[in-house]
């Protein structure tokens, strides 16, 4: 298979939840939480990319490897792209982008996504799971993605929208879920694309992909990861996590 790099991007200085990667789940860091995750993969090596000192020592301290990298990025990508460019030598085929705030995320999703990318039919790969209830689908933290048929498990459609308030005028509507794989040559035309005007006005990313022409496939998965954006959402995972444990 191809080589593969599943690249975290993590910073302490959110907006709506400062120093979460640090925040403690079951005793463990969340940032941790998702190293640990992402390293049950085989076939991918994992770095964190982060331009704080303190995220480093944690994932070193416990055997992982994780990357300094600028503090000027506007983005996560631009960090994964600065990972992959300077410290990885453009060398890896598919690149994740593995958001380092889900600390539940099923590393079989991960896995389903990198087995798709290796079918080489679209730019940007993705994933996306069922709303469970009209608050959850409501709720603005929650990124929605609009796809061009339904989705069931190993099932994968192209994205045609992505927004985060509630448009119920739209059919096929679900839950994205914070982890993207690129090709090596989507991920170099992704940074090299000015951000959009979509993309600044709704502050979603993925948004720049589509009004530049690149295809983004999603697939269904069961479970429904949650990325943690608030106190909320920190204390629900931490139920979540605990139970489970």
């Amino acid at each position: 298979m191809n080589k593969i790099a599943i690249i975290i991007p993590s910073r302490l200085n959110a907006l709506r939840l400062p120093n979460k990667p640090l925040e403690l789940i079951n005793n463990k860091e969340m940032i941790l939480h998702v190293y640990d995750a992402a390293k049950k993969i085989n076939m991918a090596d994992v770095y964190v990319a982060t331009p704080d000192q303190k995220i480093i020592d944690v994932i070193t301290e416990n055997g992982g490897e994780a990357i300094l990298t600028s503090f000027g990025h506007q983005t996560g990508t631009d960090r994964i792209y600065e990972v992959f460019k300077k410290h990885l030598k453009s060398e890896p085929n598919v690149i994740i982008n593995l958001q380092g705030d889900m600390p539940n995320i099923d590393p079989q999703a991960i896995e389903s996504l990198i087995y798709y990318m290796a079918k080489e039919k679209c730019d940007i790969g993705t994933l996306a799971s069922s709303f469970n209830s009209d608050e959850e689908f409501n709720d603005k933290n929650n990124v929605k993605v609009v796809v061009n048929k339904k989705l069931e498990p190993n099932n994968f459609g192209e994205a045609t929208d992505f927004f985060r308030t509630s448009v119920k005028t739209y059919e096929n509507v679900y839950h994205h879920v914070g982890i993207y794989a690129f090709t090596n040559k989507a991920l170099v035309r992704y940074v090299s694309c000015e951000r959009s005007r979509l993309e600044l006005e709704r502050k979603l990313e993925q948004l720049r992909a589509l009004e530049n022409n690149m295809s983004i496939h999603v697939g269904y998965i069961n479970t429904s990861p949650l990325s943690v954006d608030t106190k909320k959402d920190l204390t629900e995972v931490k139920k979540i996590m605990e139970k489970n444990d």
